[in-house]
């Protein structure tokens, strides 16, 4: 089966990206998520790249072991969250070479407001495009209002964005047979 890395740009324990990425697993049975922990990789320094730390070299294993990768973000000032931006920096590496470089990707942004994180979308785009990643070009996905999508429990509760995000499932699911390098 299909295997997805899951970054999720927001470290928060109730985070609305989590559960907008929880709501997609749950809607896209066709493919393996596996989540990976971000927060404990410590910040990029090129000064440690001869002997990368133990964090760095768990984080670009699991992700070159995936066929693709799901960014889903919240957006801080316009732009993607530091912590996304450092996984990115320390997966990216060696220059070139690093476990990213042309894995199928999709982007979700996230967002309490009524844009849905267009900034963080488009400034992650960006830095994926550098890597030579496919992005899942449409539909392209910017949850907005996420404070009113919940229940309690972390359920979604909004018809709408649940056929979206099925939807969404779907195309990254053809995007990825497309584009996944074997």
């Amino acid at each position: 089966m299909t295997t997805v890395a899951v970054l999720v740009g927001s470290l928060r324990k109730e985070s609305f990206s989590r559960k907008v990425a929880k709501a997609l697993v749950s809607l896209t049975p066709g493919l393996k998520f596996e989540f990976l922990d971000i927060g404990s990789v410590s910040y990029f320094n090129q000064d440690l790249e001869a002997t990368p730390p133990a964090d760095w070299s768990a984080l670009r294993e699991r992700v070159a072991a995936a066929d693709a990768i799901l960014f889903v973000t919240a957006e801080y000032n316009r732009s993607v969250p530091g912590v996304l931006k450092n996984a990115i920096d320390v997966a990216s590496r060696p220059y070139g070479q690093g476990a990213l470089m042309g894995k199928p990707a999709a982007i979700i942004s996230t967002s309490i407001g009524a844009i849905g994180g267009f900034g963080a979308n488009h400034h992650l785009r960006q830095s994926l495009c550098f890597l030579n990643m496919p992005v899942l070009e449409q539909p392209e996905a910017y949850i907005g209002g996420t404070g009113n999508l919940f229940d309690d429990a972390g359920n979604l509760t909004n018809d709408g964005t649940r056929d979206f995000l099925a939807s969404f499932g779907k195309a990254f699911e053809q995007h990825i047979a497309r584009n996944v390098k074997r």
